[in-house]
């Protein structure tokens, strides 16, 4: 069934609108799977926070144009499947590379963070990033022992004076 001018127009704006915010994407070959393990994939991927879409590559060109995955357009070659992180960097990434491990005919081809193309062998790189929660434990952790740090360094100090 074609899509009327009207209707293409729909998916632009509703994609573009999604790659205005998110902060992340990412580009899979999905030739080959069954419509469960695409099922499968959406249901994962909505429970994550991750916008995923099937569009014409034409179509998706320009609904990047103008956002930070405007470097997506030359990966938007044969079938692909569109996944935007919309809250974490990393859960589109985590989502996809979940499903990839399990299935030889999903095939991560490009990624896109802050404005940059990232082939898809980098796949581990973005899923590793920490989320928030993760990031503000690290910094937390990291804050904290400072002051321990000071406080082992004058009590040093205080046993060196106390011995001479």
């Amino acid at each position: 069934m074609a899509l009327g001018l009207e209707g293409k127009k729909a998916i632009v704006d509703e994609v573009a609108v999604i790659a205005a915010k998110a902060t992340s994407a990412v580009l899979a070959e999905y030739r080959g799977l069954t419509v469960a393990e695409l099922t499968s994939l959406r249901v994962k991927a909505r429970q994550q926070g991750v916008y995923i879409k099937v569009v014409r590559n034409t179509l998706a060109r320009r609904a990047v144009e103008g956002t930070d995955f405007a470097c997506l357009q030359p990966a938007l070659v044969g079938p692909v499947i569109c996944a935007f992180s919309l809250n974490e960097p990393a859960t589109a990434a985590r989502v996809l590379k979940e499903i990839s491990k399990g299935n030889d005919k999903f095939k991560v081809t490009a990624l896109a963070f802050e404005g940059k193309l990232m082939d898809g062998k980098q796949l581990d790189f973005l899923a590793s990033l920490p989320t928030k929660d993760e990031a503000y434990a690290m910094l937390a952790r990291t804050l904290l022992e400072i002051p321990s740090k000071v406080a082992r360094v004058l009590q040093a100090v205080a046993d060196q004076k106390q011995a001479a």
